[in-house]
């Protein structure tokens, strides 16, 4: 039989006019989008269909934006039943949703905290992020560790693919990790036009602000299996999720071992349900065997 994973985007994935064909074609979806701009007390909704790419990536609109769109996508197919969930970095909220674990009116004031919490933390310590490629995670753990060893702070982020991983840190631990990696063989290591580091320890005190929301949040047991970024195991019980949410603010995004192990586990089918096609592009890499698609 057929097993189905859903895959929601993160943050990079927005885009002008985001979700205004959804908008205008399919009701359900318009209900959801129409309910953001009430819960957040503002036209994300405006800004999503006319606004510029600049005021897109207002880390406290980018995060609302995707996450809206992709549970816009997903309730306009009513008759979509994942077998599994997942999503990268903010996108595991839109899994979350997916399997039953939170409500979409719950869910977003928590992203919105989330967005906030993050842009808060860059401004008290400034960072970055930079994508390695061409090189074994393990030499980019290694060169990380030695660097952070001499203060200053960086560390892998996010486990993208085999040969894409992305590390995060202050800005001079970043620029030296660059350096260090492109001697040990890197093809490239790209800065990324981002706001600061995100799942490092420089996160800090935006999971100290999140813990307080999620504590306040309803979390339900899960309808599938929700395989969560920071360990890349199936999770469906509430305190789990809350607690892996949280470390997920400073911890890696284990997306090559979340595609892995959900292939494993039998998913032969990936559904990406958001913006972009990011997330697919990475499946073919990760599990050229399974099929992938949007929704």
């Amino acid at each position: 039989m057929v097993q189905t994973a859903f895959i929601f985007p993160g943050q990079g994935s927005q885009f002008p006019g985001m979700a205004r064909e959804l908008f205008e074609q399919n009701e359900q979806a318009r209900q959801l989008l129409t309910q953001a701009n009430s819960i957040l007390g503002f036209s994300l909704t405006d800004i999503m269909f006319t606004g510029s790419d600049e005021d897109l990536r207002r880390t406290d609109v980018t995060q609302p934006a995707i996450f809206v769109h992709s549970v816009a996508q997903f309730v306009a197919h009513p008759d979509a039943r994942p077998d599994m969930t997942a999503g990268h970095s903010l996108g595991e909220f839109s899994a979350l949703v997916a399997a039953g674990v939170l409500r979409f009116e719950d869910a977003l004031p928590l992203v919105a905290r989330r967005a906030q919490a993050m842009q808060a933390a860059c401004e008290e310590q400034p960072g970055t992020m930079a994508a390695i490629l061409g090189l074994d995670d393990s030499v980019v753990e290694r060169i990380c560790a030695e660097i952070s060893g001499s203060g200053n702070v960086v560390v892998a982020a996010n486990y993208n693919c085999p040969g894409q991983l992305v590390i995060s840190g202050s800005t001079a631990g970043v620029s030296q990790a660059c350096e260090a990696l492109k001697a040990a063989g890197a093809k490239r290591a790209l800065p990324l036009p981002v706001g600061g580091a995100f799942h490092s320890p420089l996160m800090q005190s935006a999971a100290a602000a999140l813990a307080e929301a999620i504590e306040r949040t309803t979390f339900t047991e899960a309808r599938c299996p929700v395989y969560q970024n920071v360990d890349a195991q199936p999770h469906r019980d509430p305190a789990e999720i809350k607690a892996n949410l949280l470390r997920q603010l400073t911890a890696p995004v284990r997306w090559t071992q979340s595609v892995q192990r959900m292939a494993a586990d039998g998913a032969d089918n990936f559904v990406e349900c958001g913006p972009g096609k990011v997330l697919q592009g990475l499946v073919k890499k990760i599990a050229p065997a399974a099929a992938s698609s949007s929704l």
